[in-house]
């Protein structure tokens, strides 16, 4: 078993799926307390809050604080691991991609505030202005480019070679990962926000809230696919 994907928030994650499907929770019905939940499940109240939280932003439960959680949605979302019209099956999955690229682009988000140029800089400003043009107009194939050029330019500027070379040599995978959240077309803005939020760590040049921001926008684009996983904790 896989430890990252399957890791401990993960598993809870889909014992609550499964949970709300045969015991037949229907919209508006009240689940256990997490108290409860947590030993049912036999995870910890913090991995359970994960899960919760994640099943909170793909819509499927709602959290009120005070009150509880109630189902909000029919869980009928795809599987983690797939996602409809992935032409990329044989090679890698839509989960797989989305986890490099947390690998690989939280820490190239970090390093880049480092190296980054002015020009660089400059160009990450233009790219994001343009982004929300293409978006405000529907053009989500135009975004979609200017998503994965405003990724491979932080990984430009990390100045790791080897880093850059995995993204010029997946391209495709990469690109077509970045066309996925725009399916939540209601949603599509939040990927120009949070490439905002990028950017102004960056021009901050602070590593930490690089990192994290970058971090948190896979995640939650992951997320807008229909996609959740869980990171590996850090020390």
């Amino acid at each position: 078993m896989n430890s990252i994907s399957r890791a401990v928030p993960e598993v809870a994650l889909q014992a609550i799926r499964q949970l709300i499907n045969e015991q037949g929770f229907g919209p508006g019905d009240a689940l256990p307390s997490q108290r409860d939940l947590a030993v049912q499940l036999g995870v910890s109240r913090a991995s359970l809050r994960e899960a919760l939280s994640s099943l909170s932003a793909l819509g499927v439960i709602s959290i009120q604080p005070g009150k509880g959680v109630f189902v909000q949605a029919p869980v009928d979302l795809p599987r983690s691991d797939a996602a409809p019209g992935w032409p990329f099956a044989t090679q890698a999955s839509p989960l797989d991609i989305f986890q490099l690229r947390y690998a690989l682009e939280g820490f190239a988000a970090g390093l880049a505030t480092v190296t980054l140029s002015t020009d660089e800089l400059d160009a990450l400003e233009d790219n994001v202005a343009a982004m929300r043009n293409e978006l405000k107009a529907g053009d989500f194939e135009a975004a979609a480019r200017l998503d994965f050029e405003f990724h491979r330019c932080i990984l430009r500027a990390s100045g790791n070679q080897a880093m850059l070379s995995i993204l010029s040599a997946s391209a495709d995978l990469f690109l077509e990962s970045q066309k996925l959240p725009f399916i939540r077309v209601e949603r599509a803005m939040e990927t120009w926000q949070e490439h905002r939020k990028i950017l102004r760590a960056l021009a901050r040049r602070s590593s930490a809230a690089a990192q994290k921001a970058m971090h948190e926008h896979v995640r939650n684009a992951a997320l807008r696919t229909g996609i959740a996983f869980v990171a590996p904790a850090t020390s």
